[in-house]
C-alpha cells in the first residue's frame, strides 16, 4: 500500500503527458532538499525541465517533417572557402525574419560550392524557431506534382505545400522540365507569392533559366514573383567535393 501514491502520481503524470516530470520528480526532490529549495522552486525546476524537453521533441518532429536529406547547420560551413558568399547576410537570414516577411532566398553558383548546405542550414534554423519547413529538389517536386495530377490529389498537395512557412527547392537547373512540370512548378511558386517564403538553389544564372522552364514567358513570370522580395546569395568558387578529392590524392 505504501507504493500507491507513487503509482497514482506516475499514472496521473502519464495521463497529463508530462514524461519529464515523471522521470525527474524523485531525483529533483532529493536535489532540491539537499540545496534547501522550497516547493515552489522544486516545481519551477520540474516545469523548466518539462518545457525544455518538450521543445526538443517539437524541434525533432519539425526536422523529421521537413524531410531534409541530411541535417547540416551553418556552424559547419566553411565561409572562408567561398569568398563570394556574403556571410553577414547569410547569418542574418538564419534569424529567419525573412520567413516572417514572406521573402525569398536564391543561392546561385556552380555545383559543389555548398548551396545545398546553406539551404539545409537555413532550413534547420527555421525548424529550431518553430517554423514549418519542407525540403525537396526541383525534380522530385515536379515528379510529385505530376503524380498528384494523375491520382487526382493535386489540390491536397498544393494545400500542403502552401501551408509550409518555408519551402526549400534544391537543384533547380540540373534537369530541364517538361511543359507540364514547368507549369505545375509555376503554380506552386505563384501560390506562395507574398504568402510564404521560398529558398531556391540553382547552378544556373537567371538568364539561363529559360533552358529549365522551356518558355521565356513562363520564366519571366516565375522570376518576376521570386525576385520581387529576394535575397541573392552568390556562391562562386571551386567545388568542395573536387577540393576534397584532390586532398585525398596527395
Amino acid at each position: 500500500m505504501t507504493d500507491t501514491p507513487q503509482v497514482l502520481l506516475q499514472h496521473h503524470l502519464k495521463k497529463l503527458r508530462l514524461p519529464t516530470f515523471n522521470s525527474e520528480y524523485d531525483k529533483q526532490a532529493r536535489q532540491c532538499a539537499a540545496e534547501n529549495k522550497d516547493h515552489v522552486q522544486y516545481l519551477l525546476r520540474l516545469c523548466e525541465l518539462e518545457l525544455i524537453e518538450r521543445e526538443r521533441r517539437m524541434i525533432e518532429r519539425r526536422i523529421k517533417a521537413a524531410k531534409f536529406p541530411a541535417t547540416k547547420s551553418l556552424d559547419s560551413f566553411d565561409f572562408k572557402v567561398i569568398a563570394s558568399l556574403n556571410k553577414a547576410l547569410t547569418m542574418e537570414l538564419a534569424r529567419c525574419s525573412f520567413v516572417d516577411r514572406r521573402e525569398n532566398v536564391i543561392a546561385l553558383g556552380p555545383s559543389g560550392t555548398g548551396k545545398t548546405h546553406i539551404a539545409l542550414g537555413l532550413g534547420l534554423a527555421a525548424c529550431q524557431k518553430g517554423l514549418k519547413v519542407r525540403f525537396t529538389t526541383a525534380a522530385a517536386l515536379v515528379h510529385e506534382l505530376i503524380e498528384a495530377v494523375d491520382e487526382r490529389r493535386l489540390q491536397r498537395l498544393q494545400k500542403l505545400l502552401a501551408s509550409q512557412d518555408l519551402l526549400i527547392i534544391d537543384e533547380l537547373g540540373f534537369v530541364p522540365l517538361s511543359k507540364t512540370g514547368a507549369e505545375l512548378l509555376f503554380e506552386v511558386i505563384s501560390q506562395r507569392y507574398e504568402r510564404g517564403a521560398i529558398i531556391i538553389t540553382s547552378n544556373l544564372p537567371f538568364d539561363e533559366w529559360t533552358e529549365v522552364f522551356g518558355s521565356e514567358r513562363l520564366t519571366g513570370a516565375i522570376l518576376d514573383r521570386l525576385t520581387h522580395h529576394v535575397h541573392i546569395l552568390e556562391m562562386n568558387g571551386e567545388s568542395f567535393r573536387l577540393r576534397e578529392s584532390r586532398k585525398a590524392k596527395r
